[in-house]
């Protein structure tokens, strides 16, 4: 037992520093959204890996050809020209839009991830004008101010890049797709005022060009799986700040079911040991700490009812982390459209959340093996990625 009250006791505390953690978060994401964007829209190139056909497919591709925004190129790439996705593609490019798009296939990936490849060739192809490289997922759905906000904190020279990151939201609900929002939020708001501790996310990420090519991250990228990954140490070892955008929390609307929710946290968690190893043990320590001290002290309360010291630590632990979700989710539904299902799920899933952390973490302590895309790869080192099998999608 008196072991239990010390963990317990060091969950709460780590509890309140989180709790603080977002209200930090939540300051900087009303202060952000209110300042004024710097008046910096020069030409920029976005590219857009894809593989494959995923629901919502075509309204999160049409979102990016109408993005208000001067002058950009679109640039979609694909590993090959038989990809049911070209077809989306097509149709939306032959609606008439005034922006310059276009499709260009890289071929399959032999020394690097597919995406990691497709970016490289893509990169070569961008228009001599070009002064803003952005990046961004097929499976996000940007609004129309997206790229605009994005691009202009660059307006700073002595910024690496501006980044904002991924909110999922569900489409029919459900448990998993539920918990795998609340699983991803905890990400988000890692990210804030701390340039120093901000990280890219490849689905949203505008850099100079100038940046890109004088840190050679194309030819730092060969032998990689992830391309955010790669981009964030290349400019942590150069000492460029990378800022978070808040109007840049992207919506990724879709629907999973609990075995697309392991598959994915699980390969998140294997890509972060191998590509930023040294945050792997805090989070298994973290995640484990959380589960004994909350499903631990449920334990202890069912076996031993009149055990108040018990229903204490629960009780606080639990309202630490629920006040903490529901700061974090205050703050994002001033820049993204959400719903009180949402809301709910993130104030009672938020224990499950950290229990699916700790399984994930343990998972990548096991294995380096991911799928995806219908690619498996076994991930050898930061610098190496070998493709096992290749499914067509």
């Amino acid at each position: 037992m008196l072991v239990y009250y010390f963990l317990a006791a060091l969950a709460t505390w780590f509890g309140i520093q989180s709790l603080l953690g977002g209200f930090r978060y939540a300051a900087y994401v009303r202060r952000e959204t209110r300042r004024p964007l710097p008046d910096f829209q020069p030409f920029a190139s976005v590219i857009v890996p894809g593989r494959g056909l995923e629901p919502g497919l075509a309204d999160n591709l049409e979102s990016l050809l109408s993005q208000d925004y001067p002058r950009y190129e679109v640039i979609f790439v694909f590993d090959r020209a038989e990809d049911p996705a070209i077809k989306v593609v097509e149709e939306l490019i032959s609606r008439g839009s005034s922006r310059i798009a276009r499709t260009i296939i890289a071929g399959p990936a032999t020394d690097s991830g597919q995406k990691v490849h497709n970016l490289r060739v893509a990169v070569t192809e961008i228009d001599p004008e070009s002064e803003v490289i952005v990046f961004v997922d097929t499976d996000a759905r940007p609004e129309t101010q997206w790229l605009k906000q994005l691009v202009a904190p660059l307006a700073d020279e002595t910024l690496g890049a501006s980044t904002g990151y991924r909110w999922f939201v569900p489409v029919n609900g459900g448990l998993a797709s539920r918990l795998r929002g609340v699983w991803n939020a905890s990400v988000a708001s890692a990210l804030g005022s701390d340039t120093a501790k901000n990280f890219c996310w490849g689905g949203s990420t505008a850099i100079r060009r100038s940046t890109f090519e004088r840190l050679s991250i194309a030819d730092r990228w060969r032998g990689t799986v992830s391309d955010d990954f790669l981009i964030t140490r290349v400019l942590k070892e150069a000492k460029l700040p990378i800022h978070f955008t808040p109007h840049c929390l992207v919506p990724s609307v879709s629907d999973c079911d609990f075995r697309e929710l392991l598959e994915f946290t699980t390969r998140q968690i294997k890509i972060t040991r191998v590509y930023s190893s040294h945050l792997w043990l805090p989070l298994l320590l973290g995640s484990a700490l959380f589960t004994i001290a909350f499903f631990g002290g449920l334990i202890l309360i069912g076996v031993y009812p009149r055990s108040s010291a018990a229903y204490v630590f629960v009780s606080i632990i639990f309202t630490l982390g629920a006040a903490k979700s529901f700061i974090r989710f205050r703050a994002v539904s001033t820049v993204l459209r959400t719903s009180n299902r949402d809301l709910l799920a993130h104030i009672f899933l938020w224990p499950f959340a950290s229990l699916l952390y700790f399984y994930n973490t343990v998972a990548a302590g096991l294995s380096r093996r991911i799928e995806w895309r219908g690619i498996t790869y076994e991930l050898k080192s930061p610098n190496e990625a070998v493709i096992i099998s290749r499914e067509p999608q």
